[in-house]
């Protein structure tokens, strides 16, 4: 299979009110997945201007300044190559299949994730996907969840299915459950976030909740089960926005366990942190990713005009940190 060379520009513009920081600092933090002694290599390399001019780490950002960072990627196939991957099926027909994905599979290829996901597996055991998305990286796919989060995902095998189920999502139609177990117990045990959503400008890696800038986001979530110091909680989605669930339970002051990115893995007990601190460490161990799971998908065939809904259970991982905390 052919392979061609990508390199990725990332070009920022630094507004007023930016306090200074270093350049290592502030790319580390714009940048998906870079560490600053990765960006430091690249800036060594030459790879990263201040207004047009080479610079070292150690330069120090000012509003007025652009930014740019160009980012050689390794080779890449121009089309995802079939993998001997085991994939879950909960469920298949001529039209279409519900896949059980598990936490830590990357649902397709991406900068960083060119082998070992969905896809890849997807393609060894199945002819026929639709490719209304890019055919070359997304055949299939019709919505995503994130690749620490566990789960239920529809695929389609042709187009016109692809379509209609894509209709239902964008109509906000689809039957969407999720479960996560958050930090801290809840005054309400039973409401509803909207928000809007947009990309932290502390870190353009993260969403953050906004009044009026971004996407609308609305959330419904019920407490299934209290502990000592979390809940379990039940999620359903109005709107279906990139890490929705983790940025509104966060922004509500649950995040959920284990989350890294969203502040779950702080420990968060308040007075009773030095009689438990060595328990909750346990939990983070055992639960080193979002405590999430699409558990419920409900649509209607596109073909039969069936209602189909589909439940699974909780992983292994999540089974025994709630198993746990109830102790």
């Amino acid at each position: 299979m052919a392979k061609i060379i990508t390199e990725k520009i990332f070009r920022y513009e630094i507004s007023d009110g930016k306090r200074k920081e270093r350049v290592d600092t502030f790319l580390a933090n714009s940048v998906e997945n870079a560490t600053r002694t990765r960006i430091q290599k690249h800036i060594e390399a030459g790879l990263v201007t201040a207004n047009g001019k080479v610079i070292k780490s150690n330069y120090k950002v000012t509003p007025g300044d652009e930014i740019v960072f160009t980012l050689p990627c390794a080779p890449r196939p121009e089309t995802a190559e079939a993998e001997d991957i085991p994939i879950d099926v909960v469920f298949e027909d001529e039209y279409l299949m519900i896949i059980n994905k598990p936490a830590g599979l990357v649902v397709h290829p991406s900068i960083g994730h060119y082998t070992g996901t969905l896809v890849n597996a997807l393609l060894f055991h199945k002819q026929n996907l639709s490719d209304l998305n890019d055919p070359t990286t997304r055949p299939g796919i019709v919505h995503r969840i994130d690749k620490d989060t566990s789960g239920l995902l529809l695929i389609a095998k042709d187009n016109i299915t692809h379509s209609r189920l894509a209709a239902q999502f964008s109509a906000h139609t689809i039957e969407r459950e999720y479960q996560a177990v958050a930090w801290g117990l809840f005054k309400e045990k039973k409401g509803e976030v909207q928000s809007f959503i947009t990309r932290s400008k502390r870190d353009r890696k993260l969403f953050t909740m906004s009044k009026d800038e971004g996407k609308f986001a609305h959330t419904f979530y019920e407490v299934i089960e209290e502990f000592e110091f979390a809940s379990l909680v039940s999620l359903k989605l109005k709107t279906g926005r990139t890490h929705q669930i983790r940025v509104h339970l966060s922004g509500t002051g649950h995040p959920i366990f284990g989350d890294e990115v969203y502040g779950g893995s702080v420990i968060r007990c308040g007075d009773q942190l030095p009689k438990i601190k060595s328990r909750v460490e346990n939990l983070l161990e055992i639960m080193p990713r979002q405590a999430l799971h699409a558990k419920t998908l409900g649509f209607i065939h596109p073909h039969t005009k069936e209602f189909m809904r589909f439940d699974s259970e909780l992983p292994a991982d999540m089974q025994l940190l709630i198993e746990k905390l109830r102790i």
